[in-house]
């Protein structure tokens, strides 16, 4: 069954995905330049869905009831894998623009995408820069989804989280809401394109509400660490309902 499954990933869905990248991403550039928000989300909704559906992967989402769809968050999650992007995208429910590292852009057509509907650059030389893209986005009634590891896990286990991400979202001023993603390091770990087809459960915990005193940035990244190892596995099972 599993070579079977690598025929039709790569002879099948491949093709297809490959297409529909490529399709949505001169979509979003042409919408992007009239409606950066609206095809910035959902068009990326849509190929995530395809994305997760040709490969067999289903995604649940645990504790939906933590937000608000009229309010803008820091959402910060843990990156097990690349299905990180599309179970977030696909299926977090609320409009969000990724904060992402400005090497990605280098990707042919998503990157030009991802600039043209005003993604968040980090750039580590030009911080200034990066704070003010991302208030801009949330006046105009955007979220911001930022990874604190920085990048993809090697072995599956919850990394150090690094303070820049932490700072630039206390300094927002909007609640802060950790995120777990368990399952997608099983779909596609750090060192392999193969997929195994599997479920991914996205857990939204609390929000943390910033206070107008200042803040503990190295107590806000353990508040939010420890909130998101809870619902690995480790630490408890999820929920078994859809």
């Amino acid at each position: 069954m599993r070579a079977l499954f690598l025929i039709y990933q790569w002879c099948v869905a491949a093709p297809i995905l490959l297409v529909l990248t490529i399709l949505t991403a001169i979509a979003s550039t042409l919408g992007g330049l009239f409606d950066k928000d609206w095809w910035g989300y959902y068009p990326p909704l849509l190929w995530s869905r395809c994305w997760c559906f040709l490969l067999g992967v289903r995604v649940k989402v645990h504790g939906r009831d933590n937000i608000d769809a009229r309010t803008q968050y820091v959402f910060v999650a843990n990156h097990q894998g690349a299905f990180d992007i599309f179970a977030l995208s696909g299926y977090l429910g609320h409009r969000f623009k990724w904060m992402m590292r400005k090497g990605l852009t280098n990707i042919p057509f998503v990157g030009t995408a991802c600039r043209t509907v005003g993604y968040i650059l980090v750039d580590p030389r030009n911080i200034k820069s990066t704070k003010e893209h991302a208030e801009a986005a949330l006046g105009r009634g955007q979220s911001l989804v930022i990874f604190p590891e920085g990048r993809r896990t090697d072995d599956g286990s919850l990394g150090q989280f690094k303070a820049g991400a932490f700072h630039l979202a206390a300094e927002f001023n909007r609640p802060i809401v950790p995120i777990t993603i368990d399952g997608a390091y099983r779909v596609m770990p750090r060192d392999t394109y193969n997929i195994t087809p599997g479920t991914i459960n996205i857990t939204i915990h609390e929000p943390i509400v910033p206070t107008g005193n200042g803040h503990d940035y190295d107590t806000l990244s353990e508040r939010c660490r420890e909130a998101i190892a809870s619902a690995l596995p480790h630490n408890g099972s999820h929920d078994n309902e859809a």
